[in-house]
């Protein structure tokens, strides 16, 4: 089937690398030190789909989609080229990186400009199909939709292929409305669709009926918008700060028609076009930038925080990698967990201790990190020492960090004084701080006594193990943790100098005895039976606990790591978010569990209409008959007494286009704290229902009115033709 060039060519006709890619080569795969194999690769002709030949016997022909690419990378980035290939073929090298956990393709093309070449034409792909507006990625779906149902290839659909497509499309129709449908585009007469019929039979397909109900209530001017009526529908019914500038500037952007154009109108399918960008979103525009006062002490933030972040699957036995620091970083977390023990040839490794996870080189998370620590995030990156090693390891520790990390590693104090207080994260850009134990007080930097010990005993304890209180072995036995104790070198502990890691022993004697860089950490539960057993006096002490860490393991699916991602998607993806005035200053009486007066309380009244579902993915590929029944979760998370879901009906048999209208009211004390979640499932009256897709945003980074709502996998990945289009009003409540 042929897409007219919409979705497929992505502005890039004519471009050279383009062109290499659709000719294509031999590139050498690489799995081994023994599997090397030479295979033919090239871009198919609709630009979005590579093609690679396979030696398998049931499986001779093999694509993947480049919508099913997270990265590429030029060089011996992968562990695998590391450990399988020569530092001579470094400028040959490159490997494509997979979303979810598909495992990643090595590949070593025959020349440094053959490998230039295919990284440069699959970048501008990527980067150019992550600019498809919403209308032009839900073309480009249906039509390789419509390419996979066209069995024969001849560019035609008959009436067996277009039931087949609908399926594909995840959209069950009875034998009489196929046959209508079809009857209905073959305005030729022939028994098939071809050209301007099928495009009539794309049109009926994605119409969207509730665009029109709300275009044409605002329509007041001849049957189309003016100025006047956008600006009317955008102070209105958006809720939206607008002026007529500001309604004129839409149409010159989205209008597709000439003359509604010229005379400053805007039709249905320029409306809808708004309505799929980002200022049709839910999502607030503004937020997408760093929007926060920056300049405050560093403990005023909730930072973005991994538990565990070297490994890649399971807590036993699954790999350790560095891989899984990349992707941690690269999704703004700022603070890492580096899990260091002894290793052979007296270099460290880390690992999970105790357990037969994989392990991987100190130096080489270290490299790893150095790389990748700034690319989305230009805010500080905290690595969070859990050691376990012996003297001499932890010196080469330090000599690794202060090798590679440079002059961007803090090794003293910012202040030519000993300070009293935290640094901000504007301070502190394109800098590490490391996190650990330390043998003396920070103002021992300052003394110009002799240097103190080179090595002294410290409690093996700190914040990880506190997390970990009780580990689990390879039996899956729970073993009480030893408060044992280790030598810490002098070296390691010098590069300490903001987190100083303490046992925590309750507020009363951090309050007296702790200084303001002597930071612990606890598990949830007991983070939990703190705040509710210790009331009002934790907030004093919020500057000198670590709980500003939302520690959790970015490698795995579950509704926390939802709602940290949710929670960190606002501030321009930075890392940090400044937290609410109330959990800022000192003698705050603010309590989740016990909501006394105060200024946290904002009481909103927060009604939602659920409308419609655009495109949600086929859950069981293998079945071309399963169709999902999906319903729409609306959760709120934040203080207890917020906290509450609902939920629509299930709609039978229809993926492509469900509608609801339905509509629920929440009622919202404390909305600086708020998280607002969608879950769209498959209903199953027998089973668990499966995830589709979600989406979770601060209740205070929403945008009033008709908005659209991306959906994400399970793991994170933005699925790109599929959405929810709901109505929102955020009112103060009467």
């Amino acid at each position: 089937m042929e897409s007219n060039g919409k979705a497929g060519k992505h502005g890039l006709e004519g471009d050279v690398d383009l062109q290499f890619l659709l000719v294509g080569g031999k590139l050498m795969k690489v799995k081994s030190s023994s599997w090397k194999k030479e295979r033919m690769y090239k871009l198919h002709d609709d630009n979005v789909t590579i093609w690679h030949e396979s030696h398998r016997i049931f499986k001779r022909k093999q694509t993947f989609s480049i919508d099913d690419v997270d990265s590429v990378r030029k060089g011996r980035q992968s562990e695998g080229l590391q450990k399988h290939t020569e530092a001579h073929v470094e400028n040959r090298c490159f490997s494509i990186f997979f979303k979810g956990r598909r495992r990643n393709l090595d590949l070593v093309a025959t020349s440094a400009e053959e490998a230039r070449q295919w990284v440069n034409g699959l970048e501008k792909i990527i980067s150019n199909m992550k600019k498809l507006n919403r209308q032009q990625t839900s073309e480009h779906w249906i039509f390789n939709c419509m390419r996979k149902a066209d069995k024969n290839k001849d560019n035609m659909m008959t009436l067996k292929e277009l039931k087949h497509f609908l399926r594909q499309i995840n959209i069950e129709v009875d034998e009489t409305y196929a046959k209508l449908l079809f009857t209905k585009c073959d305005t030729s007469n022939s028994g098939t669709l071809e050209g301007s019929e099928i495009k009539h039979f794309y049109d009926l397909l994605t119409h969207r009926e509730e665009i029109d109900v709300i275009y044409e209530k605002h329509a007041a001017t001849g049957g189309q918008m003016s100025a006047q009526d956008l600006l009317n529908f955008l102070l209105n019914e958006q809720r939206e700060v607008a002026t007529l500038e500001d309604a004129l500037r839409l149409i010159e952007k989205y209008e597709l028609d000439d003359s509604a154009k010229h005379m400053n109108h805007m039709t249905k399918d320029g409306f809808l076009m708004y309505l799929q960008q980002e200022e049709g979103s839910i999502f607030n525009p503004a937020h997408k930038k760093v929007f926060q006062d920056m300049s405050q002490p560093i403990n005023h933030y909730f930072i973005s925080s991994s538990h565990n972040t070297y490994l890649m699957e399971d807590q036993l036995k699954g790999p350790s990698s560095t891989e899984a620091y990349i992707k941690a970083l690269m999704k703004s977390c700022r603070c890492v967990e580096l899990d260091c023990w002894d290793g052979a040839h007296g270099e460290p490794v880390i690992y999970h201790g105790h357990t037969l996870t994989s392990k991987v080189l100190f130096k080489d998370v270290i490299k790893a990190i150095k790389e990748y620590a700034f690319k989305t995030s230009e805010y500080p990156v905290i690595l969070s020492l859990e050691n376990h090693c012996t003297l001499e390891q932890q010196k080469l520790m330090a000599k690794h960090m202060i090798s590679i990390l440079g002059s961007a590693l803090l090794t003293s104090p910012l202040e030519d004084q000993m300070p009293t207080a935290f640094p901000s994260p504007q301070e502190l850009k394109g800098r590490f701080i490391i996190k650990g134990k330390r043998l003396n007080k920070l103002d021992a930097v300052f003394s110009n006594t002799s240097p103190g010990v080179e090595e002294d005993c410290v409690s093996e304890e700190d914040e990880a193990a506190e997390t970990n209180n009780s580990k689990t072995d390879t039996n899956g036995q729970k073993a009480k943790a030893k408060k044992s104790k280790i030598k810490l070198a002098k070296q390691l502990s010098d590069l300490v100098i903001y987190c100083k890691s303490v046992h925590f022993s309750g507020f009363e004697h951090a309050k007296d005895n702790q200084a303001f860089y002597e930071m612990s950490s606890f598990k949830e539960s007991k983070a939990v039976n703190l705040a509710e057993t210790a009331g009002k006096s934790n907030q004093n002490q919020i500057k000198c606990i670590y709980i500003a860490l939302l520690a959790l393991n970015f490698q795995t699916p579950s509704k926390e790591m939802d709602l940290n991602q949710g929670r960190f998607r606002s501030n321009g993806l930075s890392g940090y978010i400044l937290k609410p005035e109330f959990q800022r200053y000192a003698g705050s009486e603010f309590n989740p569990m016990t909501l006394t007066k105060g200024p946290w309380i904002k009481h909103k009244a927060f009604h939602i209409m659920v409308i419609s579902a655009q495109q949600l993915p086929k859950l069981n590929k293998d079945k071309p008959k399963s169709i999902v029944d999906p319903l729409v979760k609306v959760e709120i998370d934040g203080v207890p007494a917020d906290t509450c879901s609902k939920e629509t009906r299930s709609i039978e048999n229809n993926g492509f286009n469900p509608m609801w209208n339905e509509t629920f009211q929440f009622d919202i004390q404390v909305p600086e704290l708020a998280m607002l979640r969608f879950l769209v499932e498959d209903y199953d009256a027998t089973s668990q229902n499966d995830l589709i897709g979600h989406y979770c945003l601060p209740l205070t980074s929403l945008q009033n009115g008709y908005r659209h709502v991306p959906l994400l996998t399970k793991r994170g990945d933005v699925i790109p033709s599929a959405g929810l289009f709901v109505h929102l009003m955020l009112l103060d409540a009467k």
